[in-house]
């Protein structure tokens, strides 16, 4: 868990990171004893989203833990940004009325299954995070997607469709691996 302080540092962070690649076209590199705990220079997984009134304007992260916290904040805040093939480049203007959001991961956990029923029993609305993956085919909604879509039936079928598969593929059980995790969430 991180504390109040860790958490505004790591959502200016992101918003910094943003600005200063549209300022100078480049990554921002830490200062050495700039970051305000030990834990954020530990390996971490996290997802940075950005909101324009309230709508989705961005979302790219890392699902396992293979670089610094902080590091992976830079890199997903600006692959949010810039990357996200949903969306167009953010720009300097725009940067002022965005808003930042950071789901920072547990390490994902294989969910075994028996059938489609089994499934959902032991998934946790607002609570577990999901990744299926069938093949080269994946995909994950983070725990927060819950609030949008919240019939398990339904997350299934839109994380189904996110995936590649068809919205009813998710049923067979024998052919697709699951993976939960959890997300500690915060925004600006």
């Amino acid at each position: 868990m991180l504390d109040d302080k860790e958490k505004k540092y790591l959502l200016s962070l992101a918003r910094r990171s943003v600005r200063y690649y549209l300022e100078n076209r480049k990554t921002l590199e830490l200062e050495p004893g700039e970051v305000v705990s030990k834990k954020l220079t530990e390996d971490g997984a996290c997802f940075v989203s950005i909101h324009l009134n309230g709508e989705l304007r961005g979302c790219i992260g890392s699902l396992e833990a293979h670089r610094p916290l902080v590091q992976d904040v830079i890199e997903n805040a600006l692959s949010c940004a810039f990357e996200d093939p949903r969306f167009y480049p953010v720009d300097l203007p725009e940067l002022n009325k965005i808003k930042f959001s950071i789901s920072v991961l547990s390490e994902p956990k294989p969910l075994k299954v028996k059938d489609d029923k089994d499934l959902l029993k032991k998934l946790k609305p607002n609570k577990h995070g999901l990744i299926i993956r069938k093949g080269v085919a994946r995909a994950t909604f983070l725990p927060v997607v819950w609030e949008q879509i919240p019939q398990k039936e339904e997350f299934l079928a839109h994380l189904s469709r996110k995936a590649g598969l068809a919205p009813q593929e998710w049923r067979d059980t024998k052919g697709i691996e699951f993976f939960v995790y959890e997300a500690e969430e915060f925004s600006e």
